[in-house]
């Protein structure tokens, strides 16, 4: 056999890191991305956090790939002299009721092998963060931020230097498994390759059916909207300060995030999204809305989550509620405190039943693979996904 022939399809952080772990493999690879650049979606609109492993189940996917993804994450960034901030992580115990919530994440994020992890007291969280509060809290100090974006398009210059093919503002429009080949076709024509990854984020559902996978896990999108703290109040805060989850809701809620340009974010929010690609104000898609409210897995989520939206309506509609979350960890911030920051819409997979898909999702047959779901820690484990989906592929064509 000649040279393997692979096409990507999506140009965020994970699909461009499996086109270049694919042509690190010996094989030539066509990455194809809809938009005019690449990281145009939840990359580009991700808060940058470089996540240690605290909450995941230990020997999920997200567990494994999230510690492995660190560590080759932070070697690419060294090796491309990106900037890469270990800034820290708290997670905050507000009171005596969310210590239990505390120690489950402590016995998760120790088995998953989170490193420098320390449980710390009121008085320790004033000497990490000195306006914040709190009765105890989770220190990691090895958690840290970086610019997903310019390591998508250090990526992609891998990519090209082993002869790869980038090609965006290139949509494709339909996957053909013919033979031992699979047509890929595209808004500037149609070509076959010996195995196709997808990894469409938002649009992953309806590409991977349009070839014939499963119609569930579905894409149901929710959009995230973060303010910005003005200059003043901004130095208040040295890294990040998240709250306990609370497993009532499914959405983390309020929390203050530092950005590798030195800004600190409040947020998000988490509400449905008129549209799956929708990060202005206003707006929406009826093909989007149509999709959702035919799906009965959403009406059943909704059900079961009146709570959690009662919550994340508060915060959408007001500023004041927003400021007023986030002044629970740093007391002191108001209103006045925030000028409007960015939206973004994660690609959340929903199951029939209305349960939301927890862990990273990888399907397909033959030479195609998708996949399906890869919320946070998406980005932070994009190489050791690369690796799993490239390791998948290829052991269906050699």
């Amino acid at each position: 056999m000649g040279t393997l022939r692979a096409a990507v399809v999506g140009g965020g952080i994970i699909g461009t890191a499996a086109a270049r772990h694919l042509s690190r493999s010996g094989v030539h690879v066509t990455l194809f991305e809809k938009e005019p650049a690449l990281a145009a979606h939840q990359t580009g609109h991700n808060s940058g956090v470089v996540h240690a492993g605290l909450y995941y189940t230990p020997g999920s996917l997200k567990a494994r790939l999230c510690r492995r993804g660190v560590d080759l994450l932070a070697d690419f960034v060294a090796e491309k002299n990106l900037p890469y901030d270990e800034c820290g992580k708290l997670v905050v115990a507000l009171d005596a009721s969310e210590l239990g919530r505390l120690d489950a994440i402590e016995a998760r994020a120790t088995a998953n092998g989170v490193p420098g992890l320390r449980r710390v007291d009121s008085d320790t969280i004033r000497s990490i963060e000195p306006h914040a509060v709190g009765v105890a809290a989770l220190h990691s100090p090895r958690t840290a931020i970086i610019d997903y974006t310019a390591v998508t398009h250090a990526l992609a210059q891998d990519v090209v230097a082993a002869g790869g093919v980038v090609c965006t503002g290139t949509a494709v429009t339909g996957l053909h498994p013919h033979g031992a080949e699979v047509v890929v076709d595209t808004t500037g024509g149609s070509s076959a390759f010996d195995l196709v990854v997808t990894c469409a984020g938002l649009q992953s559902d309806r590409l991977a059916r349009a070839a014939g996978d499963d119609a569930n896990p579905r894409i149901v999108p929710f959009l995230g909207d973060y303010h910005l703290l003005k200059p003043g109040p901004a130095r208040k805060v040295r890294g990040l300060i998240y709250p306990v989850p609370d497993p009532r809701y499914p959405f983390l809620g309020v929390h203050l995030t530092k950005r590798i340009d030195g800004q600190i974010m409040v947020g998000p929010n988490a509400f449905l999204s008129p549209a799956r690609e929708l990060y202005s104000r206003r707006g929406w898609s009826w093909r989007d809305l149509r999709d959702i409210a035919g799906f009965p897995g959403f009406w059943r989520f909704a059900a079961q989550n009146l709570p959690a939206a009662s919550r994340e309506v508060r915060t959408a509609v007001s500023t004041r509620r927003f400021a007023s979350e986030a002044a629970k960890y740093v007391p002191g911030l108001t209103v006045d405190d925030l000028v409007p920051g960015p939206r973004g819409v994660r690609a959340q997979a929903m199951n029939a039943d209305g349960s939301l898909e927890d862990d990273f999702v990888i399907t397909g047959q033959g030479r195609l693979v998708h996949l399906r779901n890869a919320p946070s820690p998406g980005a932070t484990s994009s190489l050791a996904i690369a690796e799993y989906l490239v390791a998948t592929a290829l052991e269906r064509v050699r």
